[in-house]
Parts: C-alpha cells; structure tokens; sequence
C-alpha cells in the first residue's frame, strides 16, 4: 500500500490495526464522536492520599493506558516516582500515552519494557538512548507518534482511551484544584495535561505543595480529579527551563534569522494584526529579536503569538508589540512567571491549540509559522523525527500542526556536520510538503511552485536569492557527498500519524 507522499505501508500491519493511509493536508469538515470518561462520584472534597502505591492498587489493571505530561522537561520527578511503583508491583502489557517522553524519563521506559511492563507507546517523540533502543527494536509494538494536536483528538475521539492519568503538578488544594503557575517547581501553562484532566476515566495528581480550599487560578478542576498524592519534591525547576534565554551567536544562524524576518516582513501577511508562532531554538529566538525591530520600525503589532512561549515572546507582550499570547506550553522560566502576572497570556489546552476535529483550533487563525527540520527533501516534506542514522532522535510536537498556518516557513542551515539537510528525500516524512511555503537557509530561500503569489511577492525584495530547491539540494550533496543508503530490517517499530489520524510514514528497524 503506497500514500499520497508515496511512502510504502505494511499492508498486513495497517490491516491489522484499521489504519487508512495519508490522502491530504486539508481536513475537510467532517463530523466526529466524542467519547466521554467514567466518572467516581466523590462525596467529600478532600481527596488527599499518602500512598501512591494504593492509589495504583485500587485503580490500575493489567493492559491498561496511563498517562503523563512533559511540562516539567528534564525537571520531572512525577514520571519516575510513579513508574517506579508500578514496575516493582509487576504490572504488565501497560500502553504508556504521555504527551511526550523527555531524557529523564528514557532509562526508566526502557526499564519497564525489558520487564514486560510496557509494550505499547503513544507519544508526541521521543530522544537519546530510548530513541536508539526502540529504533532498534526494543518495543514489541510499533510506537504511534502523533502531533500535539493529534493527540487531542485522539483522546478526544477515543483512539486514546486512558484508564489512569498521572499528573504532576507544582500546586493543588485538598479538592483537585491545580495549576502550573505557582509553587516551587513552576512551569507556566498545563495546556497538555488538560486533555487528560478531562478524558481520563481516573485523574491523580501528584505535588508537592497543597494549598488552602479553594486553589485559584484553576487549571485542572477539582470535578475532574480522583486523588491529590502528596509527595517530597514533585520536580526540579533549575531543569525545567532555562532562567534567561541566550540569542545565537552562530553568524549562520543569524543569517538565517535575517533571511526569514526578510519573507515575514514581504509578505502579505505582514500588516496590523497579523498572529505569528516561532519556535524555541536559537535562529527562532533571533527571528523574534529581528522581527521586534522591524514591527517597532512599521509601528505594526501583532494580534496574537502563539505555541510554545518563551521569555522573548512574553517581552513582546510586555512592550504591547503582541495583544495577546495563547499558551499551550512555556520553555524557560521568564515565560512561565509571565503567565501569572499578565492575563493576555492566555493558558489554552491541546485541543484548543491545534485538534483538526473541533469547532475551531488556533492554529487556524494562524498567518505565519516559523519551524525547524532535521531534513526537508525536494518535494518539500520535512522530518523531525528520525536522524541521518535512521534513528528516532525528536518529536512531531506542534509542527503539523502549526503547519496549518498561511504561510509556513521552514528554517535550515543547508548541511550539519557532515550531512546533508536539503535532500532528494527525507528518511521519514512528518509533515508533507504541500503544507511547506518557504524554506530559508544560509544560502537563500526556496519557495513552494504552489505558492506563485510568494515567488511574485520575493522577487521584489532586494538582496533576497531566491532558489530552486533542486539547486539547494545539490549544493548540499557537493558539499558533503552522497551518502550511504541506510539499512533497514523488514519490521515497522513506529507509525507517524498526520493530524486526522491516517498514516503519513513508518519507520523500520535500523539494521546493527
């Protein structure tokens, strides 16, 4: 079986699992069911518990799905404490569903699969030695990635039926009612966790600092909570994010930066009002630092950001550039305190960010989106999950779906290292092409032919060169070679979903 990005799928496997195949990037207006959870009805309102290891005696089974969110990043104790547990109680066939598995929670999933505990995975991604240990067949299931949005619906639709949420959280009262903004361990907005809050049959919070009735603001409600798990230290804020974002120095990078406030600021897009989403890395960060300038310059302001924020984001905010901030995740401490002393910073769940299957996702709105890519091929898809080794080293996150946005810019120095980054064809397709306008790299830009009214609109501008992106890739295959064909096993260890559900790629074994 071939997609419309002809990739080639396991027949037996997608028959199996009543997959259907990748048709399009647009959506449609379908109509959907939404499932809803069990609910305990809980008579008092004090749902404080010390046992963490009753809590999963009386509510988790064999075969189950659990939860977790990552907003704590490399700062997660929740992860741990409760896998923990429920590997020394000896669970087993467990499908593990957070919203995605950072470095601290990779020794801890491996461990739990080599015991039988976990053989199913549903994540946004996935690094480092648990990206190379299901790469190489490590899981007995293939892994499901799904974006952000994706998940959303998922969950949402029932796809994702999750039995038990674990949810850590930096404060909560007796009754359930947390929020990511205060406490020790801050880190901004829930905007993942809230989904599950919502679907999951039964809700355990864990933390660290239990406040006086009633917590306010509310994030996760006390309606959608079973248990409140007091523990010693729920995370480690020095690992959450970083206290003061660092610009680039790297003379490509902002090169690079340049280059896309050059298109964002030629573009129709650019005028009073227009709403942008830029991502955490550091050409992202110098996009946003040049883009200040140039509204400041035209004296135009922007509606909205939106994404994952960071400091730099919120500091326009701060100076009125940008109205508002929608918030479905924060990457470094300035950004995650901005939520608690600014109300235009707007806390938003996954659903209400990017879920293709609802009365109207942000994304939607969205003019411009600045995104990264470990590879773009000829045809414009882009990877982000799989490296130049074949090894599973990122996430999808929020990039199909910010994709959406009217004009979406890729951004991508032409080689890293000795490889190359434009190719004639990426090793795993995440975000098909025809979502893809722009490309900018160190050498020049490379515009979609769909999209003639940008080529009509950049020809214009002075200093901007403009390529094909055909003559990128071979400056980029004469710089570093051609490289060897990788080589995979027959065995499919991950499907990578788009936003609606159908199979966009797979990904096989690497070969040892």
């Amino acid at each position: 079986m071939e997609n419309k990005v002809n990739r080639k799928l396991p027949d037996e496997l997608m028959s199996k699992m009543n997959l259907k195949p990748f048709e399009s990037a647009a959506i449609g207006n379908p109509e959907v069911q939404r499932v809803a959870p069990k609910v305990r009805v809980t008579a008092g309102e004090d749902k404080v518990v010390d046992s963490l290891e009753d809590v999963i005696k009386n509510n988790l089974k064999d075969g189950m799905t659990i939860s977790f969110h990552h907003h704590f990043r490399n700062g997660d104790f929740a992860f741990n404490k409760v896998m923990d547990k429920i590997i020394e109680m000896g669970y087993k066939d467990l499908t593990l569903a957070p919203s995605s598995l950072t470095g601290v929670m990779n020794d801890k999933v491996i461990e739990a699969i080599k015991k039988g505990v976990i053989t199913n995975i549903v994540s946004s991604g996935m690094r480092g030695s648990l990206g190379d240990f299901i790469s190489h067949g490590g899981l007995k299931n293939p892994v499901i990635f799904r974006s952000h949005g994706n998940r959303a619906r998922a969950i949402e639709e029932g796809d994702i039926k999750i039995d038990v949420a674990f949810l850590g959280v930096p404060v909560s009262d007796p009754a359930g009612n947390a929020n990511g903004q205060d406490g020790d361990a801050v880190f901004g907005s829930l905007g993942y966790a809230l989904i599950d809050a919502q679907y999951a049959d039964k809700v355990v919070l864990l933390t660290d600092n239990i406040v006086d009735y009633p917590n306010t603001p509310a994030s996760i409600k006390q309606d959608q909570v079973d248990y409140v798990v007091k523990v010693d230290k729920i995370g480690d804020p020095d690992k959450i994010g970083s206290g003061a974002t660092r610009f680039t120095k790297d003379p490509k990078e902002l090169k690079i930066a340049q280059m896309v406030n050059q298109v964002i600021t030629n573009s129709p897009y650019y005028k009073q009002g227009f709403s942008f989403q830029t991502g955490s890395g550091g050409a992202a960060l110098a996009v946003t630092r040049y883009l200040r300038q140039s509204m400041l310059d035209d004296g135009i302001t922007a509606s909205f950001a939106l994404g994952g924020i960071t400091k730099p984001t919120t500091d326009l905010l701060e100076e009125g550039l940008v109205k508002k901030i929608m918030d479905v995740q924060d990457f470094d401490k300035g950004a995650a305190a901005s939520m608690a002393q600014n109300k235009d910073q707007q806390e938003i769940d996954a659903s209400w960010y990017a879920d293709p299957h609802n009365k109207g996702a942000v994304v939607n709105n969205l003019d411009v989106a600045i995104l990264s890519a470990l590879q773009i091929d000829t045809d414009f898809n882009v990877n982000v999950m799989t490296g130049s080794d074949g090894v599973i080293r990122g996430a999808i996150g929020g990039h199909q779906d910010a994709a959406n946005a009217k004009m979406t810019i890729i951004t991508a120095p032409l080689v890293r290292g000795r490889n190359a980054t434009v190719v004639p064809s990426v090793e795993t397709v995440v975000t098909p092409g025809d979502s893809i306008d722009v490309l900018v790299t160190e050498r020049g830009i490379a515009i979609n032919p769909k999209r003639q009214d940008l080529i009509a609109a950049f020809s214009k501008v002075p200093g901007l060169q403009i390529l094909d992106i055909k003559d990128l890739q071979k400056m980029a295959e004469k710089q570093v070679g051609v490289p060897k064909p990788l080589e995979y096993t027959d065995r499919t260890v991950a499907l990578v979903e788009y936003r609606d559900g159908s199979i966009i790629d797979t990904i096989k074994q690497v070969k040892d």
